[in-house]
């Protein structure tokens, strides 16, 4: 709820976080798919032992937890609550490096020739296509 008289409160993206069953392999994973620097900050639980991994471009900064409980999504029959959209200039070439680096293709293509649908190392679908490359 807002007053209209008070000032607007506004805020700004600071990151974005994913879990999965290995943080520091999915920020290692994106750091090489998009370009980004190999440095990968840890952050360690209670316990000490490092659970968060951050990665980035100066830009954009993604968080990527260990998370003890995760579930792959089953996906095309599960509902995804988000994904990502990866751009690239050349969608083969990039499907072909993203797997080099551990992501993997399932069959079910529903992009046809607009998009190509990869899992993460975690299980996560996200897309690549050339829309604004």
């Amino acid at each position: 709820m807002s007053n209209s008289t008070s000032t607007p409160i506004t805020g700004k993206l600071s990151s974005y976080a994913f879990w999965g069953h290995d943080g520091r392999a999915l920020a290692e994973f994106y750091a090489a798919a998009l370009g980004w620097p190999d440095e990968i900050q840890e952050y360690p639980d209670e316990q000490g032992v490092p659970t968060a991994f951050l990665t980035g471009d100066g830009t954009t900064t993604f968080v990527f937890y260990t998370a003890r409980d995760y579930r792959t999504p089953n996906w095309p029959a599960d509902e995804l609550p988000f994904h990502l959209d990866l751009t690239f200039p050349d969608i083969g070439a990039a499907v072909e490096r993203l797997v080099e680096l551990g992501a993997t293709k399932p069959d079910h293509q529903p992009g046809g020739e607009h998009w190509t649908v990869l899992l993460d190392p975690s299980g996560q679908p996200f897309c690549v296509n050339s829309r604004g490359a």
